[in-house]
């Protein structure tokens, strides 16, 4: 529930926002006459998404417990994870030029005079939040998978997190507009994103007890300790810690490398590129919306 929870909110605040921001600068340009479109566009890439996602599950659901499965979910964890350190580490790049940049490509789609440019543009720019969220969503469903025999409804508790993060999601994008710069989303990013990438390591290590299994990598598989006496996989607690940090009763040398590795450097060069000052002094807008525009 609680990985969940934390995906769909992040990426409900950035779709959120990016939306957000196309309507305001339509507003400000006088073609609220595009509002539909954007909204077919938005439309479009969340149905998108979802059935994607559903088709993908359903898929590789036949093959429950058999080596093709196994590999899928390898590259799964793979793929997430690398889309969840590329996105934090973008965002905190692009957020303060998000803005210009998607004034600059509405520009382009309204001079073309196409209301099918308007639609794809908030597709393509909702659509890449909508794809991210469904592989992160199926690398939860796959490393929650261990424990759905001991747990009642293990989707309905995934489901509740993702509804849960999207209604938190949209409350802020309101106080957005509320509570202006006294809503303080660089921090909330900031922070947000270490958590993801705590998030990524433990894709990661999951991905390495996978290729272990597979017989992929066959170093550094002797278990270090085990702690199913403290907490259990199998348990609430530990499903929890499994989903989001990777948390293993016996992780293997290898695993154990891979996730303090990731942690230190990938952490540290966050926090790092997150405390240099910014080139030139931002302005003072009335909103975060009116920030990025």
């Amino acid at each position: 529930m609680i990985p969940t929870f934390v995906i769909f909110l992040r990426e409900g605040i950035e779709a959120s926002m990016i939306v957000a921001i196309l309507l305001a600068y339509l507003d400000r340009v006088g073609q609220r006459s595009h509002f539909r479109d954007v909204f077919y566009g938005v439309g479009a890439a969340l149905a998108l998404a979802i059935a994607g996602g559903v088709s993908a599950y359903l898929m590789i659901d036949r093959y429950a417990g058999s080596r093709a499965q196994t590999i899928f979910e390898t590259v799964t964890y793979l793929v997430a994870a690398a889309a969840l350190t590329y996105m934090t580490f973008w965002m905190n790049a692009h957020a303060r030029t998000l803005g210009k940049e998607l004034q600059a490509r509405t520009d382009t789609a309204l001079d073309s005079g196409s209301r099918v440019g308007m639609a794809l543009l908030a597709f393509t720019a909702v659509g890449r939040e909508g794809l991210e969220t469904m592989v992160f969503t199926l690398a939860i469903i796959f490393a929650s998978s261990s424990q759905s025999a001991t747990h009642a409804s293990p989707s309905r508790l995934l489901f509740v997190g993702a509804m849960s993060g999207l209604a938190v999601a949209l409350a802020m994008a309101v106080a957005m507009y509320r509570l202006g710069r006294r809503l303080n989303l660089r921090v909330f990013f900031r922070v947000l994103g270490v958590l993801l990438m705590l998030f990524a390591a433990g894709l990661l290590a999951n991905a390495v007890e996978n290729m272990q299994q597979l017989g992929w990598l066959p170093m550094g598989g002797r278990s270090m300790w085990n702690t199913s006496s403290i907490i259990s996989e199998s348990s609430s607690l530990g499903d929890v810690f499994h989903s989001l940090l990777g948390y293993a009763e016996a992780p293997t040398i290898l695993q154990i490398v891979v996730w303090v590795l990731y942690v230190t450097i990938a952490v540290a060069i966050f926090v790092r590129l997150g405390r240099r000052p910014a080139s030139r002094p931002a302005p003072a807008p009335r909103s975060p919306v009116e920030e990025a525009s």
